[in-house]
């Protein structure tokens, strides 16, 4: 009897410095899917200013591949650039699809929203109860006068802030 196969998950992979498109184009090549989260920003020069496309997290991205498939890591570790997967106790690490699916909205949703929040505490965990980022829970603070919740990517080890509307979030209790 033959062992189905396994779904496909997606992982984190640490890659070297200023590398990431060249990886991401070489994961491209060899075919594995592969998500750079890309974010725009105005760079200002002392001649000019531009418009570039940035990793939203620096050094990281992400491959989709199956957990067991020690073929498809190490060809992913032979990629130049590629440093290591995002592991515990040299076991890759897989991110939940809930949180690729929140980058991707993240980055497609460049709509941002003033948040009234009397009500919330500085560091107080709360939920995102509708919008495309439904479900994840953030650390609440404040940053340079304006309110934010931060989504913390824990399999990465970054935190991606994010505007919502204060009807977007209630305060998370543990357990619900």
């Amino acid at each position: 009897m033959t062992k189905p196969k396994e779904d496909k998950k997606w992982f984190a992979i640490y890659v070297r410095s200023r590398f990431e498109k060249k990886v991401l184009q070489s994961l491209a090549d060899i075919g594995i899917e592969s998500f750079l989260p890309l974010i725009s920003r105005i760079k200002r020069w002392s001649d000019r200013m531009k418009r570039v496309e940035e990793p939203l997290f620096r050094s990281y991205l992400f491959v989709r591949i199956q957990p067991n498939d020690e073929t498809a890591k190490l060809n992913v570790k032979k990629v130049s650039g590629v440093v290591r997967f995002v592991s515990i106790k040299d076991v890759p690490v897989p991110v939940p699809d809930n949180q690729i699916a929140a980058i991707k909205a993240y980055i497609a949703d460049n709509t941002l929203h003033e948040v009234n929040c009397e009500d919330y505490k500085e560091g107080e965990l709360v939920i995102i109860k509708s919008g495309h980022l439904r479900d994840l829970i953030g650390r609440f603070v404040k940053i340079n006068g304006k309110h934010r919740v931060i989504i913390n990517i824990e399999s990465v080890g970054q935190s991606l802030p994010i505007d919502v509307p204060i009807s977007n979030i209630e305060v998370y209790k543990e357990g619900t």
